[in-house]
């Protein structure tokens, strides 16, 4: 495992690719804004949200990695975020200028709008990736949409027991599930996946370090980064294993 692992962090050497700067509309026609990193055009795209009071920076570092694997990346600003790692949430201003709800829920649309917007470039099931709260919206909206062909959640909990019981949700879930969390946060994560798939799902926490909330957890400054990554690399080789 640990030379997949090796294999990964240096095969970014000779690897080119475009960051654009790109606006899509949601249900409710809010712009939404996003930035597009591209290797290949007809590469299947992991879509990146980011938790609460972050934006699409919280993907900064991430996204480059992610495009070592043949994925493209597709990282957007919810309308529910403020500023992360020096990139404001240009979707939240314009959520505010535009006069549209704006709470945590409200981004559900944005996350459909996103997984339409990637689906129509290359016509492949996309991956899906949330944080905090955004990956429990992305385990919602990602079980019956055929679009999508897997779930990569960071820290998902109980945010909307106004709306959903996201423990419900994963019963029956009808696609791979990949949960991660801090050593803190494992107990109730394993709680709240109990209903899910065992065939289907994958649990993961750190060994050697409590770890980080959300997708920060894949953050070079964080210590067990690596240990997160290699669970991650794992977890996706075994999706393109099984077409």
């Amino acid at each position: 495992m640990h030379r997949i692992l090796f294999i990964f962090l240096i095969a970014w050497a000779n690897m080119s690719f475009a960051q654009d700067r790109v606006t899509f509309k949601s249900a409710d026609s809010l712009d939404i804004v996003a930035h597009l990193y591209q290797i290949d055009p007809s590469y299947p795209y992991v879509l990146l949200f980011h938790q609460e009071n972050y934006s699409k920076g919280e993907y900064k570092e991430i996204a480059i990695s992610l495009l070592k694997l043949k994925y493209n990346c597709l990282a957007v600003d919810l309308r529910y975020g403020g500023l992360v790692n020096s990139v404001p949430n240009e979707t939240a201003a314009n959520a505010v200028t535009a006069n549209l709800p704006r709470t945590m829920y409200d981004a559900y649309v944005d996350i459909e709008a996103a997984i339409n917007y990637a689906y129509q470039i290359s016509n492949k099931e996309v991956l899906v990736m949330g944080s905090s709260y955004s990956g429990a919206l992305a385990l919602k909206i990602s079980k019956f949409n055929p679009k999508v062909k897997a779930v990569i959640a960071y820290s998902p909990g109980e945010f909307f027991r106004n709306k959903f019981l996201l423990q419900d949700e994963l019963e029956g879930y009808d696609k791979p599930i990949y949960i991660a969390g801090s050593q803190v946060e494992y107990t109730y994560l394993q709680t709240i996946s109990q209903k899910a798939p065992k065939s289907k799902t994958v649990l993961f926490q750190p060994q050697n370090s409590v770890g980080k909330h959300g997708a920060k957890s894949l953050w070079k400054s964080d210590d067990v980064s690596k240990e997160y990554w290699l669970s991650l690399l794992m977890f996706i080789n075994n999706l393109k294993s099984v077409g």
